[in-house]
Formats: structure tokens, sequence, C-alpha cells
């Protein structure tokens, strides 16, 4: 059976760009940088919440061997339009680590603002996805709730 998340896939424009952005600015932590497959091969580029040592982001460049060049224009289009969402990235201070993350050069596209489910920002990163940043209300988020009736 399922036993969770481990990984998920961001697709950026440019992996050194990316991995100054996600660790300089947003403070998360490399957790993987290689190329695989030798000289030429797919980089290999993680980072993670250092909290979360078993949950990753790879931040991949569009392209082999995941995918066609067609595809692969197709897909960095999209980023550099800032239309794709890449997840929720969560706080337990959403006022203090949004002040920090502005002053770091984050762009914010939303400020905080009050949710039904907590308190929410959203950001950019250096490429154009788009974050929720979130911190969560007590009882404001039941992950047992079915939230599609």
């Amino acid at each position: 059976m399922i036993k969770g998340l481990a990984i998920s896939t961001v697709w950026v424009l440019d992996q050194d760009r990316a991995k100054a952005f996600y660790t300089e600015k947003l403070g998360l932590e490399v957790r993987h940088d290689m190329t695989m497959g030798g000289e030429g091969g797919m980089r290999w580029l993680t980072v993670g919440a250092k909290d979360q040592p078993d949950v990753v982001l790879t931040l991949m460049v569009p392209g082999p061997p995941a995918m066609d060049p067609e595809s692969a224009e197709a897909v960095r289009t999209l980023v550099a339009k800032g239309i794709l969402g890449a997840g929720v990235l969560t706080t337990d201070d959403i006022h203090g680590d949004y002040a920090t993350l502005k002053a770091r050069g984050v762009e914010f596209i939303q400020p905080p603002q009050e949710r039904p489910y907590g308190t929410e920002a959203i950001f950019r990163d250096d490429s154009g996805n788009w974050f929720s940043f979130t911190e969560r209300r007590e009882g404001g988020l039941d992950e047992t709730k079915n939230w599609s009736s």
C-alpha cells in the first residue's frame, strides 16, 4: 500500500538559480546534487525542509529523459508564464516568515490572508511556479474530511 509522498517534482528553468532560490531565499537544504548517467547525464537536484527529512522536492529542467522536446518546451512556457502551482509549504509563523522571505527578495503575489483552513500567502519561485504558504488553523483543515462532497 501507499505509505506517503517522498518526492515531488518542481519544473524549473535553471537548476543553479533554483538551487540558490530554494536554499538561500526559502531556507531549504540540499539533499542531493549529482549527475546520474555519467558525463552529460541528468542532474538530480533535491531540496527539503530541515524538519521533514522524508520529503524532498526535485528541481528538474523540463526535457529528456522525462519528456520529448515539444513537451519540454510547452512545460517551460507554462512555468515561465507563472501558470503552474507547485504545492503548499507550511509554517507556524506566517506573518514573521512572510516578512523574512519578503526581505530576502521572494516575490509574493498575495500577502497573508485569512482562509477557512488558516492564514495563507502566495509566492512565486525564480522560475514562475507559485506556492501557497500556509499557517494552518487548529481544526481548520480536517485531513479526514472528504472535501469533494
